[in-house]
């Protein structure tokens, strides 16, 4: 028997009813630290975490906060279902320096139109990586749905951009910086209920709260997909709003002018800073366990609920995570 106290690791060690308990979750899982933990460090981490759940014995000097920190870089860099390792720029961890890159530049760049179209091409490139690396193993998007998701979005970001950028060309600076802010939130718009449109389409799994199913909906799908869409653009917001806020104040200060070379570096590490707490704390706005009063469901599912003793008044499904497609 091991030494350790018995866990159960596949929950996470905080209450995941509460929005506190939820973002200390997130916190350790896209802590971009993780990003740099070695190909040996993560596979010392999967065997210790295997071997806990297995109740293999492990070595005595290995605490219960080695298992947890093993849990959070296993967490981090392996398929929650598949258990295989993914791809360092498809990991969790990778989002806020991945972002911060990215976003920096379309702030940098947002006047010259091949810089935008270059920019905006990269961003969903690397969105399609994201959605493809953490797509679901147990029911795995076709290739072909990837791709139609792929070019939409990146048609949705340049149309939007580009549109945008003519239309404030005698607007404020201000106004010109917040375009790719506009372009991104449009393609989560298209990207995010393409990549689901099987739950559109069939519908999630809806039950009660001792677990009975009580069929499928297309409407709580659809409120699930809509929260997505909602997190996902609120992520984005303080960096791509506060970040051109700055950047205007310090171009108009002439911080720009006497230091060309600044706006890139300064401006990816305003969006690095904003994206480290927005990222977790937009994940952990709604609960994975999502709930929904009967009264907005389909007749069907109404009739299901009349049907148990006592009726219930909300029912739950499972709402994916930003991370999971």
């Amino acid at each position: 028997m091991s030494h350790l106290p018995r866990v159960n690791l596949d929950e996470p060690r905080w209450d995941q009813n509460t929005y506190i308990g939820r973002a200390k979750y997130f916190f350790t899982t896209v802590n971009p630290l993780n990003v740099f933990a070695s190909s040996k460090t993560l596979e010392n981490s999967k065997n210790i975490v295997l071997k806990y759940k297995a109740g293999e014995e492990l070595p005595k000097s290995i605490t219960m906060a080695d298992v947890y920190r093993a849990k959070d870089l296993y967490d981090s860099a392996f398929h929650p279902e598949t258990g295989e390792k993914m791809i360092l720029i498809g990991r969790m961890s990778a989002q806020v320096p991945m972002n911060m890159i990215i976003t920096g530049c379309m702030m940098t760049f947002y006047k010259s139109t091949p810089a935008v179209v270059f920019w905006q091409w990269v961003n969903q490139s690397f969105n399609a990586v994201v959605n493809y690396t953490n797509r679901s193993g147990s029911s795995s998007i076709p290739v072909d749905q990837l791709a139609k998701s792929y070019v939409l979005a990146t048609g949705g970001a340049l149309v939007t951009a580009i549109s945008l950028n003519r239309m404030v060309t005698k607007a404020p600076s201000l106004i010109g910086r917040l375009v790719p802010f506009a372009a991104v939130a449009a393609a989560n718009c298209i990207n995010i209920p393409m990549m689901r449109m099987k739950e559109l389409k069939e519908g999630v799994t809806v039950f009660d709260e001792n677990n009975n199913k009580l069929g499928e909906s297309k409407i709580a799908a659809q409120t699930g997909i809509a929260a997505v869409v909602f997190s996902r653009i609120l992520m984005a917001t303080p960096s791509m709003v506060m970040t051109p806020v700055v950047g205007n104040m310090l171009d108009r200060k002439g911080v720009f002018r006497r230091y060309p070379w600044s706006p890139a570096p300064i401006q990816m590490l305003l969006c690095g800073f904003f994206l480290t707490f927005a990222t977790p704390m937009a994940c952990a706005l709604f609960s994975q366990r999502a709930q929904i009063s009967v009264s907005r469901l389909e007749d069907t599912i109404k009739k299901e609920a009349e049907e148990l003793k006592p009726p219930p008044t909300v029912v739950y499904f499972k709402q994916r995570p930003l991370n999971t497609i």
